[in-house]
């Protein structure tokens, strides 16, 4: 599966794809640090529209993300959580570091 990514204006847009695990995570990852350096991203959104299942490998790629847009100043946010994922995001304790658009 080809990821796709919108960009406007110092931002980019991740929409995540139905299944993340390792596989998936770490070509989202490689891509998504490409395009921030190329385009100076500033705000980072991971769109959950389609995301279905997301194992431990997803959430590091978001805390990585994080991480690394916090050092350059940037910030990170997410949108669209299902009830499968926004209960990911409060086990995991990504709501406390991340953003989190309501739908």
């Amino acid at each position: 599966m080809e990821n796709y990514y919108e960009r406007d204006k110092g931002s980019l847009t991740v929409v995540m794809p139905r299944e993340i695990d390792h596989h998936q995570a770490n070509q989202i990852r490689v891509e998504t640090d490409m395009l921030i350096q190329a385009y100076h991203v500033r705000h980072l959104v991971f769109d959950f529209s389609k995301t279905e299942f997301m194992d431990s490998s997803g959430i590091g790629v978001i805390i990585g993300r994080c991480k690394s847009l916090g050092y350059q100043g940037g910030e990170v946010s997410a949108k669209n959580l299902n009830d499968r994922i926004q209960k990911i995001f409060l086990v995991s304790g990504l709501k406390k570091i991340i953003k989190v658009e309501e739908n």
